[in-house]
């Protein structure tokens, strides 16, 4: 794992092909801009885990039947 603090317009290379540039933000937030070619999941952890909760439900309620 890497933390590290990072001033505006700074970024990071994942790879050589993902760009994380750090907009700014404030004590709450933080904003980034991912620049990743289109074959590239991005996507929010929060997304991830509402999907994966879902699915849970899904095969719960599929037991259940």
């Amino acid at each position: 794992m890497l933390r590290l603090s990072v001033n505006k317009n700074e970024y990071l290379m994942v790879g050589q092909d993902v760009r994380i540039t750090f907009l700014g933000g404030n004590e709450n937030t933080l904003k980034l801009m991912v620049d990743a070619p289109r074959e590239i999941n991005v996507a929010r952890g929060k997304a991830i885990e509402k999907r994966a909760s879902a699915k849970q439900h899904v095969e719960e309620e599929k037991c259940l039947a």
